[in-house]
């Protein structure tokens, strides 16, 4: 697997350098342990996880809940637009 390039960074350094013992915090831990950039967004859900819970739950329901388009084609729009947007994906 190849590793991330360096991300940008996200002008926030508290919630970057914020230590969570949550579920977004273990995975950026493990990320990090295999040598992999995490996507800033984990940031953002490890340091207000009760505020986020609703995002990653709309989140979830648009890329895999019912729909008329595929998962698979729900992740490559997202991929082509996150380029177009400059957007490490």
């Amino acid at each position: 697997m190849k590793k991330s390039p360096a991300p940008e960074n996200l002008y926030l350094p508290d919630v970057e350098s914020h230590e969570s013992d949550g579920h977004y915090g273990k995975m950026i831990a493990m990320a990090r342990a295999g040598g992999m950039v995490p996507p800033g967004i984990w940031h953002l859900f490890a340091f207000k996880p009760r505020m986020t819970d609703a995002l990653s739950a709309f989140t979830h329901e648009v890329m895999r809940g019912p729909s008329p388009l595929s998962a698979g084609l729900r992740e490559l729009i997202a991929a082509y637009t996150s380029r177009r947007n400059a957007c490490v994906f």
